[in-house]
């Protein structure tokens, strides 16, 4: 298969907020360039990616998976769902023996909650000590085969063949989001996979300092003889211009889906539709830490994206040197025209025209400069379609 690879470039300012917390609440931060720059984990930017999937309905819930350590209660619904008459513990029982066949991972009742039970609490459900992803398909296979031998489950999987087919059922038919973001399975490594998208910590293009904002809740039946705030307390923030990066190994995603999601489509229409998805939501996320608090609702001021067969490549680059705001314009004007002068730069040094895609989505006139960095989108919509055909039609493309 042909080696692809979509880089996803974003600058966008942010206003007072706490997007991302440290241990002490603080917003996360990194030395760059030498000075102190906003920070916000990856794992905070896929998550919301992720999410989004499903809120903004972009994929279907069949295509999608579930990250938790709650697998077996997760199971035990869908297999009473099937067979109401099932008790129960019973349900949960199956399940738990079920994904420790197919995974390797032991499902019990963590200390503390078998603890809680002594003490008169409801029996707890058996959980896994890590987070377990698994797609809705996968669930789907187990259940039936839980079922299947449900009259003595731990005989049945005995058998190595029903044993073997439990593993192979966690090891195929991967949701997007598995076949995106990966799996870690940390006691049988051999149905890992491998993440096919890889998102960089998103930090500003200029130094920021974290502030500090004290606030007084009053309460609302004190009366005029009850002087003072009902609360104090202090919550710590920050404003900034991201540059955010992301990259998708295209021909990694085609490998973690297989032969497709749906068994009556080509094999090019699953990439395409998680290549999509991955656009418009890495695009359009947000994380929503302390969002009640700050509602710093906003969207990328630029977007460039880039379809290459070489390899990823950053342009974070063009921000080592902070930008200043000397000029009083803000941050984004001279951002950008950082990117559009980097960007030829970087693509004439080892970039190949040949074989490279471009487009760019922008906001008002700050992003002017960008203009002529590759081809022109209206709107997101038009970006995320303009980038699946490219991506279809490289797939098409013989090796």
């Amino acid at each position: 298969m042909n080696r692809i690879f979509l880089d996803v470039h974003a600058l966008q300012t942010v206003p007072p907020s706490n997007l991302n917390r440290d241990d002490t609440g603080a917003p996360k931060s990194a030395i760059y360039g030498g000075v102190p720059r906003a920070r916000v984990s990856s794992q905070a930017w896929k998550r919301a990616t992720r999410t989004y999937f499903g809120d903004e309905h972009l994929l279907e819930p069949s295509e999608l998976g579930v990250r938790t350590k709650k697998v077996a209660e997760v199971l035990a619904d869908r297999i009473t769902n099937l067979d109401p008459s099932l008790p129960r513990p019973q349900a949960l029982n199956l399940a738990a023996v079920v994904i420790e066949s197919a995974t390797g991972s032991k499902i019990e009742v963590p200390k503390r909650k078998a603890d809680a039970a002594k003490d008169g609490a409801d029996d707890p459900a058996p959980e896994s000590k890590y987070l377990m992803f698994l797609s809705s398909r996968q669930l789907d296979g187990l259940v039936k085969l839980a079922l299947e031998g449900a009259s003595d489950i731990k005989a049945y999987l005995k058998d190595r063949a029903n044993k073997a087919r439990a593993k192979e059922i966690a090891d195929t038919r991967h949701s997007v989001d598995i076949a995106l973001f990966g799996r870690m399975v940390a006691d049988s490594a051999d149905i890992n996979v491998d993440a096919a998208v890889q998102v960089a910590h998103a930090i500003s293009v200029h130094r920021a300092e974290t502030e500090s904002d004290y606030y007084t809740a009053v309460d609302d039946r004190n009366t005029a003889a009850e002087p003072g705030a009902g609360m104090i307390g202090t919550v710590d923030f920050n404003s900034a211009t991201l540059y955010r990066y992301a990259a998708l190994s295209v021909h990694q995603l085609a490998a973690n889906l297989g032969e497709g999601l749906r068994d009556d489509e080509p094999r090019t229409d699953p990439v395409r539709r998680a290549v999509e998805a991955f656009v418009h939501g890495f695009v359009a996320s947000l994380p929503t830490g302390k969002i009640n608090t700050f509602g710093h609702h906003t969207l990328p001021d630029a977007v460039v994206v880039k379809l290459r067969t070489t390899r990823p490549i950053s342009f974070v680059a063009a921000f080592e040197e902070p930008v200043s705001s000397d000029h009083g314009g803000g941050h984004v004007r001279e951002a950008a025209a950082r990117l559009a002068q980097y960007i030829p730069d970087i693509e004439r040094a080892y970039g190949n025209e040949d074989s490279t895609a471009s487009w760019v989505l922008r906001v008002g006139p700050n992003t002017e400069k960008l203009t002529g960095i590759g081809e022109e989108a209206s709107n997101l919509t038009a970006l995320v379609a303009s980038v699946g055909q490219a991506v279809a039609e490289h797939l098409d493309k013989p090796a």
